[in-house]
């Protein structure tokens, strides 16, 4: 009569007998969940992409670095330093252009809003003197008969010359003469600081395009750009103008949107050193803008485009100037500030 065994296998390790792997294995304690929780677990660093990559973690990943030095970076003149330290080809903006409609292109460039007419008053004006406008008249004109009649040049003056020999001084002196007689009213004026021919740049990035080609082609990089503005005279003073509307305040009106490339417009690329520059250096304590003072070359002049027949071009390249000057006069002070974004 067969029977039926019931044979139970116990593992043993190498070197153990039976009974004693058999005992060893009965003694080993359960573990419990509280057990498994208190055990510590190895800490690893967070798993980032390779800086060398050549994929999109990457390349956001080498964005993240590079604005954390920026951010990090304890004076204006070092943050300067390190967002114009890398030369790229870049769009080079004019502002003072003949491109037919440059003001709309210059809005998208800058993300600016051109609103025309004068700021609201204030609320409580503050009671000022009354304005001698004959004493301002007069000092015009003086400044006018000074370069016109006064002054005894030996030689003609040529139309190509007249710009440089006549205008600019005019301007200069002008300017000068307006600034003492108005020091009264205005205050900040008789410490302001007067520069003549002083360069104004600015260095920006915005938006973004797909290399074309090149060894670089079919990668994602940013839309570089730079302007140079060379205005005539510029007042500077050491306080900050007040606000005509809060930060926060929202124009009701759009900003244009180019669905071309700046190449359309015509813009030009170029490739050298960039600079962000008020016409001081960031020890000078005055430090924020108060006034330009331009002079339009003969080829932008009004009878010019009336000739041609595009009147509705004149207003144009007053527009595309005053944005093109103003956002880079205004993005180069807030760049000495040490407000980067």
């Amino acid at each position: 009569m067969a029977t039926a065994r019931c044979s139970r296998h116990v593992l043993r390790s190498p070197g153990l007998s039976l009974h004693t792997a058999a005992e060893a294995a009965a003694t080993v304690p359960e573990t419990t969940g509280l057990d498994v929780a208190a055990t510590p677990v190895a800490q690893y660093p967070p798993i980032v992409a390779s800086l060398r990559a050549d994929s999109k973690a990457a390349r956001l990943q080498r964005i993240r670095r590079w604005q954390a030095v920026v951010h990090a970076a304890e004076s204006a003149d070092e943050k300067m330093r390190i967002l114009t330290k890398k030369q790229f080809i870049k769009y080079v903006v004019h502002p003072q252009t003949f491109s037919l409609n440059a003001d709309r292109w210059y809005q998208g460039f800058t993300k600016t809003v051109f609103v025309s007419g004068l700021p609201p008053p204030p609320a409580e004006p503050e009671p000022v003197p009354e304005l001698d406008l004959p004493a301002l008249r007069a000092a015009a004109c003086d400044c006018l008969l000074q370069e016109h009649f006064y002054l005894r040049r030996k030689q003609r003056v040529f139309r190509h010359q007249k710009h440089d020999t006549i205008l600019s001084p005019f301007l200069d002196q002008l300017v000068a003469t307006l600034r003492d007689l108005l020091s009264p009213h205005n205050p900040a004026l008789a410490t302001a600081a007067l520069d003549y021919k002083r360069p104004v740049n600015f260095y920006w990035l915005r938006g973004e395009e797909i290399i074309p080609r090149g060894h670089r082609k079919g990668r994602v990089d940013a839309l570089r750009y730079q302007i140079n503005d060379k205005p005539h005279n510029q007042i500077r003073i050491s306080k900050q103008l007040p606000e005509f509307v809060p930060l926060d305040y929202s124009i009701p009106i759009e900003i244009p949107v180019m669905k071309c490339k700046p190449d359309t417009l015509p813009l030009f690329r170029r490739q050298y050193e960039n600079s962000i520059f008020i016409g001081s250096k960031t020890a000078d304590p005055c430090c924020y803008g108060h006034t330009q003072f331009h002079l339009l070359p003969d080829f932008l002049k009004r009878e010019r485009f009336l000739k041609g027949n595009r009147a509705d071009q004149v207003e144009v390249v007053y527009r595309a100037n005053a944005i093109a000057s103003l956002f880079a006069w205004t993005g180069a002070q807030a760049m000495y500030q040490g407000k980067t974004n």
